[in-house]
C-alpha cells in the first residue's frame, strides 16, 4: 500500500465570479433526479459506501425484508444463494409482495422496486408489519437501482408473477407467467460494476449476518449457498433464539454458571429480549440489536442495559448475607461486565436510526425502558438463584481487585515513562514523517530481521520495531500481568495510543485511537512454524487490547517472498507456493502446443496456461475428496456416471447401473446399494493398508463442500481426455507414434480407462506424449523448473536489505494483507479456541483440520 500525499487542491479553489457572472445562476441550474436517478448519482447516501461494506448491504437489504415477513409471522425460510457470476438470489415463502394494481397506475411490485419510500412498514393502521428493520422505505428500490439486473419472481394466488430490471429501469410490466402452490419473493440481482469498486460478495461476511437473523428469530430457518470455488454452504435454525447465541459465544470458554439468564418484557410496545452468561475470561462480549439489525456502535438500549447491570450488581452486594471480602470491594461496571457474554434485542414500532446503515440507536425513550426490565428482571433472578449470583459477584470482586492491580501496574510503569508517547523505546528506528495518515512501522520478529529491515526500509515513513521471540499470550493473562512484559510495553510506547480502557470521559490513562502515531502497524514475522506462532500471539494482543485498530483497519501482514527463482542473472521472487506453480507453467507453455490426438484440438499460449490451472484445482479438489475416504477412482467414476447432487442418488436405477460398471473394476472387491442412505457401498482392496476397506458414497458425501468443489472444477476439464502429445514450438515434429497396449487402470478425468491402444510418441526432439491428467501438469511442472534454480526462504534474516525493501516493504510492488474481522463471533471463538486455557476445544480444532493443513513445519 503506497503511502498518500496530500492533494493539489489550487486548482479547485473556486474563483470569485466576475459582475454580473452570479445572474447565470438560476432556476434552470437546479436540477431534479427523478425516480432512482438520485440512488445512482449519490448510491453513499443511501448504502454508506460503494465498497464491500456498500456491496454486502445490498443482500441485507433484501433478506431484511423477507425477515419482516418473520416477524410478522408469514414466513418460516429464507434461502440465499450467491453465484459463480457474483449475482445474488434471495428466497423467502411469505406472502409474495402485492401484484394488484397501485393508485399509480403500476403494480404494487413495480411500485415496491422502483419508488423510493414505498411499502408495508409506512401503513400506519399496523395491517402490514407492526415491526420492521426498515427505516426509509428505500431497501429494495435502491437494491433495483445499484443492479446491472433484477429479476423478479413471486408467488402468490397461486399464480407466478415475474418483471425483470435494468439498472432500475423495468424492462416489461409484471406478468402472470404460471400457476403454482408455493407462496413468497424471489429476487436475483447482479450488482452494477459501474458503481462498485468491487462486485466479489465474501462468505464469511454474509454467513455471519444471517447466522445473526436466524438467532435473533427464533425457528427461522436460514440457507446460504456458495456457488463459486469450494461451493460453501450453511444452513440455521435455533429455537433457542438469543440463548443459543449466548452459548454459542461461550462454546470454547468455561462458563461461570451453567444456563444463560434469560430476561423479556415489554413496555408501551417496545419488546426487549437480554440474554447473560459470565465466563471465565477477562473480555466483555456484548451484541446490540434493534429490529434485528445489529447496532455496532450501541445506543440507548446498551447504556441504559449497562446502568442497569451496575446498579443490579451493587444493590445485591449490599443486601445479600455475602462475605465480608466481597461487600468490601466496590465493583463498577466494567467489573461487572468481565467475561460477559450477552444480547440485547428490542423490538420497536418506530425505531431511530444515526445515518441510513443504522449502526446506533437514537430512541431516547428505550434506555428508560431497558432499565426498568434489568433491574426487575435481573434482581428478582439474583433472589431466586443465591448460587449463581454470588458466583457472578465473586467473578466482578476478583476484576475490581484485579482493576486496582492493573492501575497501580500502570502508575509505576507510566512514572517510569515506559508507556509515555513522548518517551519512545530506544529499539524503535523511527522514521521523519509525522503525520500518522502518512506514516507505518513494520513490528519484526528478531534483532537480525530487524537490521536488515532499518538499513532497507525507506526512512521517510517507515518506521521498524524488532520484538525478540514470542510475546506473552494475552488471553491467559490479566492486564497488570500483561504490563509486566517488555516486550508488549514496549510495542504500547511504540504505538502512542495508551492502553486499557477509559474510566471517566476525559480519562488520559485509558487507550485512545486518536494519538495512534502509524496508520500502518504492519507485522512481519519468518514464514515457519515459529514465526506463525508469534503473528498469532500479536494478533492475539490487537485483537483483545487494541480491536479498534482492527476495525478500523490499521493492521496489516506483510507478505515476504517464499521463494528466489534464478536463471543466469536474472532473479525473480516468488510470494508463496501458488505464485511458484504459475511461474513454472508459464515459462513451459511460452514454447510449447499440446494436441488432443482423438478430436485434433490444440492449446497454446494463454488458453494452455488457463487449462493447466484448471487441471491443478481438479486434481487439488480430488485429493480433498479422497483424504475424507473415497478412492479417486470411485470418485471419478462417480463424475463420469453423472453424479453431481443428491438427484443422482436418489435415482435407484443410475445406481444399479454405476454398480454393475465399478464391480468389475479390479480394486473393488465388492459394491452395493445402500438403499436406506440412498448411498453406495464399496470395499475397496486397498493395499497400501493391506486389507480392504469399505466407503460410502451417497446423498451426505455429495452434499460436501469438498464434493461441490470437485463438481464444479471438474466442469471445466470433463472434455480434456483421451491421447495426449505436447509439442514444442519450432521443433521438427517427431514420426508418427507406434501404437501399444494400454497401462491397466490407466485414466482419464472422467474416470474412462483408456481400452483402445495408447499411442506413444519415441522421444524425439520436442515431441511428448502423457498417459494421464495428472501426468501433463507434472510434465509441464517439470519442464518449467529445467534452467531455474529454486530457493526457498525461510527466516528474514536470510534477505540482504536490497532483497527485503524490493520484495516486501517497497509500496510499489509490495502485498500487504490487511487484518479484518468481518465475523466477530467467529473470530472471538478462534483467538478462544487456540490461545484459550480450553484444551479440548483446541484438540477438537486440530481433529477437524488435520487433513486440510498446509506446509507443516516440524
Amino acid at each position: 500500500m503506497e503511502p498518500t500525499t496530500s492533494p493539489n487542491t489550487e486548482s479547485e479553489t473556486p474563483m470569485r465570479p466576475a459582475n454580473g457572472a452570479a445572474e447565470e445562476y438560476g432556476a434552470d441550474a437546479i436540477k431534479v433526479l427523478e425516480g432512482l436517478e438520485a440512488v445512482r448519482k449519490r448510491p453513499g447516501m443511501y448504502i454508506g459506501t460503494t465498497g464491500e461494506a456498500g456491496l454486502h448491504h445490498l443482500v441485507y437489504e433484501v433478506v431484511d425484508n423477507s425477515v419482516d415477513e418473520a416477524l410478522a409471522k408469514h414466513c418460516t425460510e429464507i434461502n440465499v444463494t450467491i453465484h459463480v457470476d457474483d449475482s445474488v438470489t434471495v428466497i423467502d415463502d411469505g406472502r409474495g409482495i402485492p401484484v394488484d394494481m397501485h393508485e399509480s397506475g403500476k403494480s404494487a411490485a413495480e411500485v415496491v422496486l422502483t419508488v423510493l419510500h414505498a411499502g408495508g412498514k409506512f401503513n400506519q393502521e399496523g395491517s402490514a408489519y407492526k415491526v420492521s428493520g426498515g427505516l426509509h422505505g428505500v431497501g429494495v428500490s435502491v437494491v433495483n437501482a445499484l443492479s446491472e439486473q433484477l429479476d423478479l419472481e413471486i408467488w402468490r394466488n397461486d399464480k407466478v408473477y415475474q418483471q425483470s430490471y435494468a439498472r432500475g429501469v423495468p424492462m416489461a410490466p409484471l406478468v402472470e407467467t404460471g400457476t403454482t402452490k408455493k407462496r413468497g419473493t424471489k429476487v436475483h440481482f447482479k450488482p452494477d460494476p459501474t458503481i462498485f469498486e468491487a462486485t466479489v460478495y465474501s462468505f464469511d461476511t454474509l454467513n455471519n449476518r444471517l447466522r445473526e437473523l436466524a438467532f435473533l428469530n427464533a425457528g427461522l430457518i436460514i440457507t446460504l449457498e456458495d456457488e463459486r470455488g469450494e461451493g460453501r454452504h450453511a444452513r440455521y435454525e435455533y429455537k433457542g433464539g438469543i440463548v443459543e447465541y449466548v452459548q454459542f459465544m461461550n462454546r470454547a470458554k468455561r462458563a461461570v454458571h451453567e444456563a444463560p439468564i434469560h430476561m423479556r418484557g415489554e413496555r408501551n410496545e417496545i419488546e426487549v429480549e437480554i440474554a447473560l452468561q459470565w465466563n471465565d475470561s477477562y473480555d466483555e462480549n456484548l451484541y446490540t440489536f434493534a429490529n434485528n439489525i445489529n447496532t455496532h456502535e450501541g445506543g440507548f438500549h446498551l447504556s441504559g442495559f449497562k446502568a442497569a447491570l451496575t446498579r443490579t450488581v451493587n444493590a445485591y452486594l449490599s443486601s445479600a448475607n455475602l462475605p465480608k471480602d466481597l461487600k468490601d470491594t466496590p465493583i463498577s461496571g466494567d467489573d461487572a461486565r468481565e467475561g460477559l457474554a450477552g444480547v440485547i434485542s428490542v423490538k420497536i414500532p418506530n425505531p431511530q436510526f444515526e445515518g441510513q446503515t443504522k449502526t446506533k440507536l437514537g430512541n431516547t425513550e428505550v434506555k428508560g425502558i431497558v432499565e426498568t426490565i434489568v433491574n426487575e428482571r435481573l434482581g428478582a433472578f439474583f433472589e431466586e438463584n443465591p448460587a449463581v449470583a454470588r458466583a457472578i459477584i465473586q467473578k466482578a470482586a476478583d476484576a475490581a481487585r484485579a482493576r486496582e492491580a492493573a492501575r497501580k501496574a500502570r502508575d509505576l510503569v507510566r512514572r517510569k515513562g515506559v508507556l509515555d508517547g513522548s518517551s519512545l523505546p530506544g529499539k524503535l528506528a523511527d522514521c521523519q514523517e509525522r503525520d500518522p495518515a502518512q506514516s507505518e512501522i513494520y513490528i519484526v520478529e528478531g534483532d537480525s530481521a530487524g537490521g536488515s529491515a532499518k538499513q532497507g526500509r525507506d526512512r521517510r515513513f517507515q518506521a521498524i520495531l524488532p520484538i525478540k521471540g514470542k510475546i506473552l499470550n494475552v488471553e491467559k493473562a490479566r492486564f497488570d500481568k500483561m504490563l509486566s512484559s517488555d516486550e508488549i510495553k514496549t510495542m504500547i510506547a511504540a504505538l502512542g495510543t495508551g492502553i486499557g480502557r477509559k474510566r471517566e470521559e476525559g480519562d488520559k490513562d485509558g487507550f485512545d485511537i486518536a494519538k495512534l502515531r502509524y496508520h500502518r502497524v504492519i507485522i512481519m514475522t519468518d514464514a515457519d512454524v515459529d514465526g506463525s506462532h508469534i503473528r498469532t500471539l500479536l494478533l492475539t494482543f490487537f485483537y483483545r487490547q487494541m480491536r479498534e485498530l482492527i476495525d478500523n483497519g490499521h493492521i496489516y501482514i506483510a507478505q515476504p517472498p517464499l521463494y528466489r527463482a534464478k536463471r543466469g542473472k536474472q532473479e525473480v521472487y516468488i510470494k508463496n507456493d501458488a505464485d511458484l506453480e504459475a511461474y513454472l507453467i508459464k515459462r513451459a507453455t511460452d514454447s510449447r502446443v499440446l494436441r488432443l490426438v482423438e478430436s485434433g484440438q490444440e492449446y497454446s499460449g494463454e488458453a494452455l496456461e488457463t487449462l493447466l490451472h484448471k487441471l491443478i484445482a481438479f486434481d487439488r479438489n480430488l485429493r480433498h475428496v479422497e483424504r475424507r475416504g473415497v478412492p479417486q477412482d470411485v470418485v471419478r467414476a462417480l463424475l463420469n456416471a453423472g453424479a453431481r447432487d443428491r438427484t443422482f442418488f436418489s435415482d435407484r436405477g443410475r445406481m444399479d447401473a454405476l454398480a454393475a460398471e465399478l464391480s468389475h473394476e479390479q480394486r473393488i472387491v465388492s459394491v452395493v446399494v445402500d438403499e436406506e442412505h440412498n448411498a453406495l457401498l464399496f470395499e475397496i482392496d486397498d493395499r497400501s493398508a493391506g486389507y480392504p476397506r469399505v466407503s460410502r458414497a451417497g446423498i451426505e458425501f455429495a452434499q460436501t463442500p469438498d464434493f461441490r468443489a470437485l463438481v464444479n472444477s471438474y466442469r471445466d476439464v470433463s472434455g480434456i481426455h483421451g491421447r495426449m502429445v505436447v509439442t514444442q514450438v519450432g521443433a521438427p515434429q517427431a514420426e508418427e507414434p507406434e501404437e501399444v497396449a494400454a497401462e491397466p487402470g490407466a485414466a482419464d478425468a472422467g474416470g474412462e480407462a483408456a481400452a483402445e491402444p495408447v499411442r506413444r510418441v519415441a522421444r524425439k526432439d520436442a515431441d511428448h506424449e502423457v498417459q494421464s491428467l495428472s501426468d501433463l501438469v507434472d510434465y509441464f511442472l517439470e519442464v518449467g523448473r529445467k534452467g531455474v534454480a529454486i530457493n526457498r526462504y525461510k527466516g528474514l534474516g536470510e534477505m540482504n536489505p536490497e532483497t527485503l525493501w524490493e520484495t516486501t516493504m517497497k509500496p510499489e510492488v509490495r502485498t500487504l494483507l490487511q487484518v479484518r474481522a468481518e465475523d466477530q463471533a467467529e473470530a472471538d471463538l478462534m483467538f478462544s479456541t487456540l490461545m484459550g486455557d480450553q484444551v479440548e476445544p483446541r484438540r477438537k480444532f486440530i481433529e477437524d483440520n488435520a487433513l486440510d493443513v498446509k506446509n507443516l513445519d516440524v
